[in-house]
């Protein structure tokens, strides 16, 4: 169960921490027939340690882990680079449970009881997304967006802005990363939403709300005012790359 086999070429590796053996005796089962590499571990410790020393693509973790807490897990995953996928399984049904999750570094979730096609859907969604800063921007290195001054280096994974060096959470990190590769691109919340934290429901559009309004204390001259972050009156927001 603790063996990380080697995926042939173009397959993803996926890392599943569950410590139900039933539960992971049958997302092991369809997950294999995606087809997907997978390895299992049954506690939090032994999987951190699985996902920190092998390049898996996408990590599903339950959040109610022995030995070491799923949220905790999350939160070390998403400062790993490169920093896999993260979906996590959860029986807690509360919103401010799902937000703390997503807001830990998630990018998607799923409570339990759930069905295994919705398992695998999820998957194929999350593994079908663009990475995030693979693009380049205006002839610089790969891991480098550049927005005018603004400057965003996905492996410090900090911005700079002009020459101050600005450091950021997770999710501010990716959300400051999708607005920079998109520069003057309108997006509302649900497809910021969709891009950053892969999930799409209404009622965690307000987690949009509260990542922007701290990027913009952090990157701002005027918070209240944004010049760079902007509201766009029955749009949504974009990036306005401030001037060199």
């Amino acid at each position: 169960m603790g063996d990380t086999p080697i995926a042939p070429q173009g397959l993803a590796r996926i890392l599943v921490i569950e410590d139900d053996p039933d539960i992971r005796d049958v997302i092991l089962l369809h997950l294999e027939k995606g087809p997907f590499v997978v390895t299992m571990s049954e506690d939090g410790p032994r999987g951190l340690s699985l996902a920190r020393t092998h390049p898996f693509t996408l990590v599903i973790l339950d959040l109610g882990l022995p030995g070491l807490d799923g949220l905790e897990i999350c939160r070390q995953l998403s400062a790993l680079t490169p920093r896999p996928l993260t979906l996590i399984l959860t029986a807690r049904s509360t919103e401010i449970d799902r937000v703390r999750g997503l807001e830990g570094g998630a990018d998607d979730y799923v409570v339990k009881p759930f069905s295994m096609p919705e398992l695998v859907a999820r998957v194929r969604a999350l593994l079908r997304r663009p990475p995030l800063a693979v693009e380049q921007s205006g002839g610089q290195a790969g891991h480098i967006v550049v927005a005018g001054s603004l400057v965003i280096d996905r492996w410090e994974r900090c911005a700079r802005l002009g020459s101050q060096r600005v450091e950021l959470t997770t999710k501010e990190f990716d959300l400051l990363l999708w607005f920079g590769r998109h520069p003057h691109r309108v997006f509302s919340r649900a497809e910021l939403l969709d891009a950053v934290w892969g999930t799409g429901y209404e009622g965690y559009e307000h987690t949009v709300n509260s990542h922007l309004n701290r990027l913009r204390g952090k990157l701002e001259r005027d918070s209240s005012h944004p010049s760079m972050l902007v509201t766009v009156r029955g749009g949504g927001y974009k990036l306005v790359p401030p001037p060199p």
